[in-house]
């Protein structure tokens, strides 16, 4: 290794381990306190959806704020109807769900677990999200790396055997 090389920086296996661990525990919470919503079917369907509707948010807009901040290093970038779209989407997402828990006619105690544990699912996916695209980025990075350490590493036939001229 060249001693200009960066070495690929990645997270432990403790912090990875911590992080899915982290996202298990909200959605299990958020499953746990969506199963037994009081109330009428179509306000537990609703509450469903919500909570779906807002996970898979989080996950776009993770992914649309890294790929922004990839592609201002190359000059290139999604249309505004696109980030119009991804803002948007988040917004409607969490404030539909956030309007149906407040509306809901239950215990405030069990509100208050709802959004609680709602708030801790969409932020361990936030969290999710940016540790799955760190290491893919640094199992790139390793790729290149290696790539480039083995065009440049001379072969052991030729180190052995000098070529003969003719």
């Amino acid at each position: 290794m060249s001693p200009f090389s960066n070495p690929v920086q990645r997270d432990t296996r403790a912090w990875q381990y911590q992080v899915w661990i982290s996202f298990g525990i909200a959605v299990s919470m958020c499953t746990i306190g969506l199963a037994w919503l009081p109330g009428q079917h179509l306000e537990q369907a609703f509450m469903v959806m919500g909570y779906m509707f807002c996970l898979s948010a989080a996950f776009v807009l993770a992914k649309f704020v890294r790929d922004k901040q990839a592609d201002s290093r190359q000059a290139a970038g999604d249309t505004p109807m696109w980030r119009f779209v991804v803002w948007g989407g988040f917004a409607i997402a969490m404030g539909l769900t956030g309007w149906g828990l407040l509306s809901m006619d239950i215990n405030p105690t069990y509100k208050a677990f709802l959004g609680v544990s709602w708030m801790y699912m969409i932020t361990t996916a936030f969290t999710l999200a940016k540790m799955l695209r760190d290491k893919h980025e640094s199992d790139l990075a390793s790729a290149i790396q290696q790539a480039r350490s083995m065009r440049s590493a001379p072969r052991e036939q030729d180190a052995g055997h000098p070529q003969e001229r003719v």
